[in-house]
């Protein structure tokens, strides 16, 4: 059985040693789309040699593999082909603002299974810890497995954030590049669905799709941008559920609604009337 429930729940995870330098958040960020305003200051700011301003969602890319192998979906009790996965949810809590340069290591276990049915949910939670001792980020994803449910497991939650019914506070459009995917897998993430014409094929896509986190981090940054004004030491935190495909070229709609310290957000691809892309999406304000 490729998902082994009882072996899976509460498994640990191995733990990582990993680093970064300012040139990995610039990496990263340019596989963003940061620095279609070449001449902005706040825009700038992401990409200074020295010391850039780190996004929130750069966690997910920070101990992440930099080589061209191929991921795999193998973990305790869970042996998956990875043909049949797609990102599910993710969600980012900093503890502090991401330094540019760092030294820090993670411990994780795997802290949910849900039986869908036609399809099993796996959900990951890491924690992260600076080289001096002090916690940096909390780090929960999910994947979706196609085909890898009906092993007599509980379905789970559903859970749902609500879009306010009025106006939102503002709207912003987002294109993307034709070769963002392929800019993007510079920060390590090699799945050959973002990438490989036959591959996306075989998992059911006419054409490679953009990476979930890639899009994650486009909107975290628009709502830095408009929500507080380009400064990402005032996030605390970033959560999603990854509710469709974006293709490379296509256009990112993101509307924005505040409550207090919180941003709930809508986000569509313009060029498929409005299909939604990331849903129950919300960032939080550092307190």
């Amino acid at each position: 059985m490729p998902i082994d429930p009882d072996v899976a729940l509460d498994a640990e995870l191995p733990r990582h040693e990993f680093s970064w330098t300012p040139s990995d958040v610039q990496i990263y960020h340019l596989g963003l789309g940061v620095g279609h305003r070449w001449t902005d200051t706040v825009e700038l700011s992401y990409l200074d040699d020295r010391t850039p301003q780190v996004l929130p969602t750069f966690a997910t890319v920070a101990a992440g593999p930099r080589n061209a192998g191929t991921p795999k979906v193998s973990l305790p009790g869970i042996d998956i082909d990875l043909v049949k996965v797609v990102h599910a949810h993710q969600e980012v809590l900093v503890h502090r603002p991401i330094p540019a340069e760092g030294k820090a290591s993670s411990i994780g276990r795997i802290a949910e299974v849900w039986d869908k049915g036609s399809a099993a949910v796996i959900v990951q939670e890491r924690t992260v810890t600076g080289s001096d001792g002090q916690p940096l980020w909390t780090e929960r994803s999910s994947i979706f497995a196609r085909g890898e449910g009906g092993f007599g497991g509980e379905r789970g939650p559903s859970p749902n954030t609500e879009i306010p019914a009025r106006a939102p506070d503002f709207e912003a459009l987002a294109p993307t590049l034709p070769q963002q995917a392929l800019l993007y897998r510079m920060s390590g993430d090699r799945n050959p669905l973002h990438a490989d014409p036959a591959f996306a094929q075989a998992a059911g896509f006419p054409h490679p799709i953009l990476h979930g986190l890639c899009t994650y981090g486009i909107v975290c940054k628009i709502a830095t941008d408009v929500g507080f004004d380009g400064d990402a030491s005032r996030v605390a935190g970033f959560r999603a559920r990854f509710a469709g495909v974006l293709y490379p070229g296509e256009t990112l709609r993101v509307r924005g609604w505040r409550d207090g310290d919180v941003l709930t957000l809508g986000v569509t691809v313009v060029e498929r009337d409005d299909a939604p892309v990331l849903a129950d999406a919300v960032l939080t304000a550092a307190s």
